[in-house]
């Protein structure tokens, strides 16, 4: 459910944010800065978030139609 969706979304800004840490390592990029940049414009900010989540909630559904298309004809 939205539950669920929420969590791996959430999951997944972890670990993005987790690999970014670790390939600004050495750059001269202070990662904690750039993480706690606000934007100017926090409606685009917004808009950008809320694209990204209803994208992630497609593929997530296309994936669990798959899964159930594959049960169906695996019986």
């Amino acid at each position: 459910g939205a539950k669920f969706v929420h969590v791996v979304y959430r999951f997944a800004r972890f670990v993005m944010i987790e690999d970014m840490k670790t390939l600004s390592v050495g750059t001269g990029i202070c990662f904690a800065e750039a993480v706690m940049w606000r934007p100017e414009d926090m409606y685009i900010a917004k808009a950008r978030h809320r694209v990204a989540y209803n994208k992630l909630l497609q593929i997530l559904q296309r994936e669990d139609f798959v899964f159930q298309e594959y049960r169906e004809k695996a019986r």
